[in-house]
Order: structure tokens, then C-alpha cells, then sequence
């Protein structure tokens, strides 16, 4: 099994923190792109024809700012090309600012089951800060929208001036509009986006300030009974990311659209970034893939180790045995002595202590061959 992602590259306005591949100034080429979208979906099932698809997570850009027939149009595409499982869990990335009871409708019609929508935070004043184009309000009308369904949030720690207390309202504002899951993001300025000018000026909170911030987030949040399945992400019980998990475990994917990745047959692939480029190879029935890479030998070995120390449950050394026919207590003794007060150990499972999960880049990187 194998899970599909699907990458919309349209949206409104590009947010000040923004690097994914988003383009507002494109949504004229929404047609085009979708058409070459469907025809990439048809590739990818003959390359890996006897794939079954787990889940599906439409993501972007913002998939909601587009009409939503093309997004059924896809899903259809889907199971047309590929056979997928009955109980899939099919994720759509919203943004609270684009959404309306008749997209709502037609995303259900299509087996999306799962939403996941774009928060950020709770203050409007923030949010207008951040180039959003929704406010507070919004986020529960939105919501309203979708009472009773898989609800998921994306927020925002390390922004302008924010604290423990905004931040807690935040997760109030999001748990009053029924959300069972919470991804927790540390801002990340990255170069050539607009934030990153504030970054330089000082203007963000320090890495410090964000951390003591993060800690007081697992805290509140398990008082609320979300629990930390992995250093971002937390969920009721019953509601972690199914596509997320695969990842971690370092699943198969098939990724279509720009800039989406791929890792099939311990082959990691990703298309171009650029709508014109993406759309030109699959007009001309070219690859629109610019980077291919065999993850074998040590890199392979050092992937499950990252993904795995990244969750809660932390890493199943007996798994590690059987898929690299080695013993890793032998293979990486000298780290495991090194690290020891970082880690704790459960027969077979080994993991990071909760209270150093947020800064496991440190400790992860002992294992690095």
C-alpha cells in the first residue's frame, strides 16, 4: 500500500512566510494545469500499476481556492487509475477565507473525509501580519461548515511578539471549532520569503522564547487529551494523520503535481517547481520529475532512524534487524552510549525523552554514518 499526494499550486496570496510552491499570480492556468494533473495520475498508476492507495491528501498552495470540480475531478481520476482502499483516509487542505457550504458538499460527494485547515492563529491582527487572507471568524465558520467531520489545524508558534497565552487561546479557539488533531509548527523564516527580512531585524522570537513556548503547547495540549504522536503533531485518540504516519514510517508515496515528491521502490523522485515546465513535459509526454535519487546502503539506514526518533513510539530496533539484515545495538553502539541520557529504552523500542523531543536534530544526527 501506498499513499497519494496530490499538490495544488494555486492560492489568493502568497503568506509572508511562505516557500512551498504557491502561486498566486498563475490561477489562470488552473485548466491546463489539472488537465496535465489527470494525466500524470494516469502515468504514475502504469508505472506502478499494482499499487493500492491508502490514503490521499490534496495539498498546496491552497486546494480550496479552486473550483471544486477540479478536485472531484482528480479523486475520480484516482480511482479511476488506481484502485484504492474502501476505508482511505482522504485529506484536503483548506484555508478558512475560500471555503463554502458548496465546496463543502461536493469535497463529501467524493470521499474527502478528512480536513485540514489552515489556522496559523487565533488574532487577527496576526493574521494580517502573516498575509492571511481569513480571520478568527472565519476559522469557526469554516468549521460550522464541517461539524462532525475529521477536522484537523495547522498553527503557528514563534510569530511577532506572540505568548504562552495567545497561543493557548489559539488551541481554544481551534478545539471550540471540534477540531480531534493539531499540527504545531515553529515558524521557519526562510531565505527570499518576505518574514525573513523580519527574522534578520530581530522582529521574531528567539529559538529560545519559541522552545519554552512549544513546551507549555505539550503541556496544555494533553490537559485538553491530545497527545503528542510526533514532534509537531498532536490528536485525540483514534485521530492521528494516517498519510503523516507513512511518511514516519517510511512508507511508499506517489507524489503528482508541481514540486511533489515520490518514494517508490527505494527511489526518491520530485517534478519541477515551475507551473509552464510541469505542464510543457506532460503536454510532450516527458518526465516532469528534476531530481531522482536511490535511498540505499547508509542513507537508507539513517532515514528510518530520523523518521522513526521523530515519533513517540521512537524506533523498533527488531524492525530495523529484519529490513537491513543487521543488529542495530551493535551497528550503533557508540551512539547509544553517547546519547543515553537523551533516550529511553523498552525492550525493543527505543525513543526520545518527551522533554527532548523538540530539539531530536541533535541527538538524531549522532546516528548519521
Amino acid at each position: 500500500m501506498a499513499g497519494l499526494y496530490i499538490h495544488v499550486p494555486f492560492c489568493k496570496q502568497k503568506c509572508t512566510y511562505c516557500d512551498f510552491a504557491s502561486f498566486p499570480k498563475e490561477i489562470g492556468k488552473v485548466e491546463s494545469y489539472f488537465a496535465c494533473l489527470y494525466r500524470e495520475i494516469e502515468g504514475r498508476s502504469k508505472q506502478y500499476k499494482d499499487t493500492v492507495i491508502d490514503t490521499v491528501y490534496i495539498g498546496g498552495g491552497t486546494p480550496s481556492v479552486v473550483e471544486s470540480k477540479f478536485i472531484m475531478g482528480a479523486l475520480r481520476q484516482v480511482r479511476k487509475c488506481f484502485k484504492v482502499k474502501d476505508d482511505a483516509e482522504i485529506t484536503i487542505e483548506l484555508n478558512p477565507g475560500t471555503v463554502d457550504e458548496g465546496k463543502i458538499k461536493d469535497y463529501k460527494s467524493v470521499g474527502i473525509n478528512r480536513f485540514s485547515i489552515g489556522l496559523q492563529t487565533g488574532f487577527d491582527d496576526q493574521l494580517k501580519r502573516l498575509n492571511r487572507i481569513h480571520t478568527a471568524k472565519d476559522f469557526l465558520l469554516c468549521t460550522n461548515l464541517l461539524k462532525g467531520e475529521n477536522i484537523s489545524a495547522d498553527i503557528l508558534i514563534g510569530l511577532h511578539d506572540q505568548t504562552a497565552a495567545q497561543v493557548e487561546k489559539t488551541i481554544d479557539l481551534a478545539i471550540a471549532g471540534g477540531v480531534s488533531h493539531l499540527s504545531v509548527y515553529a515558524l521557519t523564516p526562510e531565505v527570499g520569503t518576505p518574514i525573513y527580512t523580519d527574522y534578520l531585524n530581530g522582529e521574531l522570537l528567539s529559538e529560545d522564547e519559541t522552545a519554552d513556548i512549544y513546551e507549555h503547547v505539550v503541556k496544555y495540549l494533553k490537559g485538553k487529551g491530545f497527545n503528542r504522536y510526533e514532534v509537531s503533531n498532536f490528536a485525540l485518540d483514534g485521530a492521528y494523520s494516517r498519510h503523516n504516519m507513512n511518511y514516519w514510517k517510511r512508507g511508499e508515496y506517489i507524489g503528482v503535481g508541481v514540486s511533489a515528491s515520490s518514494f517508490m521502490e527505494n527511489r526518491r523522485f520530485t517534478n519541477t517547481f515551475k507551473i509552464d515546465e510541469y505542464i510543457n513535459a506532460v503536454i510532450y509526454n516527458k518526465s516532469p520529475e528534476i531530481s531522482s535519487d536511490m535511498i540505499e546502503g547508509d542513507d537508507a539506514k539513517f532515514e528510518f532512524i530520523m523518521l522513526a526518533l521523530r515519533t513517540a513510539d521512537g524506533l523498533d530496533t527488531a524492525e530495523y534487524n529484519k529490513i537491513f539484515n543487521e543488529d542495530f545495538d551493535n551497528e550503533y553502539s557508540e551512539s547509544l552510549r553517547k546519547k543515553a541520557q537523551f533516550l529511553e529504552r523498552n525492550g525493543d523500542k527505543i525513543k526520545i525523552k518527551d522533554q527532548y523531543l523538540y530539539v531530536q536534530n541533535d541527538i538524531i544526527l549522532e546516528f548519521m554514518k
